[in-house]
């Protein structure tokens, strides 16, 4: 049965200490990054860096101190490929600027070449980042998982909605890498997975272990891509989504993936992350 989009308004969710816990997060300036303590039951909040795909490096680390948050899932538009002998200082330089690099991506496996997909796990390693978000074909899956063994490299398969004819919702993930290497799971991006009519917090609760990274969004009208809005704006179901993350024991990170507005992104970021942030201290999660 088609999931139904939630009609239950965001703002009755956020009133009173909860709209001002929201606020407070944001204007805390104790430190550059306000990133908790951890806990079993923290929500790491961070970005996609491709909300912010028409800025560069400087410009991506300064919007980060903004939203005190550290954790990035680079792109390769802040961290290029070629040359290779650059690669490594890149990303050292994120992290001398007080970044966590949890992921990188969304890279793309095309060509069923070990060349090409070897080339792309030695940039991932120079990068010293854990976890590849990546878009591989069904045909070149299974030489993709040679190489998430040789390099001790989790790949999260990221879904893209009904137009993806190889992974419209993470469930067509799960059936596929169920029975492959645990290395293999998901990056759930909500707002896609939506669109397909799955229900995301049944889909979080069905790939559990398989979960490496999820990609926040919201949608003013839960079946059209170009219906995004800020978080908190539209029909997804966020808090059900942060409880359903606390009860399989999400180990990973809530990345804001903000498509909207491209030249000028930070005030629907801003917002979207005082939302989450109000969320967050109305569930008493740190």
């Amino acid at each position: 049965m088609p999931f139904m989009n939630p009609t239950l308004s965001r703002r009755r969710l956020l009133c009173g200490g909860t709209a001002l816990a929201a606020t407070a997060a944001l204007s805390n300036t104790s430190a550059a990054f306000a990133a908790p303590a951890a806990s079993p039951s923290q929500i790491r909040l961070g970005i996609a860096s491709y909300t912010f795909r028409k800025f560069n490096q400087q410009q991506l680390i300064g919007f980060m101190k903004e939203l005190k948050t550290p954790y990035l899932n680079l792109k390769d538009v802040h961290l290029p490929m070629t040359p290779f002998d650059q690669i490594a200082p890149k990303a050292a330089e994120y992290r001398a600027a007080g970044l966590t690099l949890t992921a990188a991506g969304t890279i793309y496996f095309g060509k069923d070449d070990d060349d090409d997909i070897k080339s792309k796990f030695e940039y991932v390693k120079a990068a010293g980042i854990p976890i590849i978000v990546g878009a591989p074909t069904r045909q070149v899956l299974p030489r993709v998982e040679k190489f998430v063994k040789q390099y001790d490299i989790k790949l999260a398969i990221h879904n893209h909605g009904t137009e993806d004819k190889q992974w419209p919702s993470p469930l067509d993930v799960l059936e596929v890498v169920k029975s492959m290497d645990p290395r293999i799971g998901c990056c759930i991006d909500v707002g896609h997975t939506m669109r397909t009519g799955t229900d995301p917090v049944a889909a979080i609760k069905k790939v559990g272990p398989r979960l490496f990274d999820l990609h926040m969004k919201d949608l003013a009208n839960g079946m059209v891509k170009e219906s995004q809005v800020a978080v908190g704006d539209g029909v997804m179901p966020v808090p059900a989504i942060f409880r359903a993350l606390v009860d399989i024991g999400y180990k990973g990170n809530v990345d804001l993936e903000y498509e909207i507005n491209e030249n000028d992104p930070m005030p629907g970021v801003t917002k979207s992350f005082a939302y989450m942030r109000g969320v967050m201290a109305g569930m008493g999660l740190r």
